[in-house]
């Protein structure tokens, strides 16, 4: 597991790095937060930027991948103390510096945010009871 600590800092050379790497990926932008950076193509998140790493979005339809590889999860410690982990799992290395390879993992990232986004707004539609039988 990736360990993480306070603040996570990602340099302004990777971070262009990463851009190019993704430019197929457009409307492209990279949003510096809490000392590293988000990705998004247009206003899906995506990945995450720390310790000049790239993070991608896992969820089930994609974490197997990652899992066969041995590739463990953004993990950080909270101000409590306590470990938390994020559905963010680091690239792996052989891919980073091909497009053509990173593409496709880019893709599943992409697909995995949208599902999530889209669990989000079918949780914020239900209508609430108004607890009368």
């Amino acid at each position: 597991m990736t360990l993480r600590r306070k603040r996570i800092p990602v340099s302004a050379h990777y971070i262009e790095f990463i851009h190019d790497l993704l430019a197929d990926f457009e409307p492209l932008r990279i949003k510096r937060m809490f000392g590293g950076a988000g990705v998004y193509s247009g206003d899906l998140f995506f990945a995450i930027l720390a310790e000049d790493t790239l993070y991608l979005k896992v969820d089930d339809g994609n974490r197997r991948e990652y899992e066969a590889l041995g590739i463990q999860p953004f993990a950080y410690v909270r101000k409590d103390g306590r470990m938390a982990t994020m559905s963010y799992y680091p690239v792996p290395s052989e891919i980073l510096d091909n497009p053509d390879a990173l593409a496709p993992w880019a893709r599943q990232a992409m697909d995995a945010a949208q599902r999530g986004a889209a669990r989000q707004a079918t949780r914020r539609r239900k209508p609430q009871g108004s607890g009368r039988l």
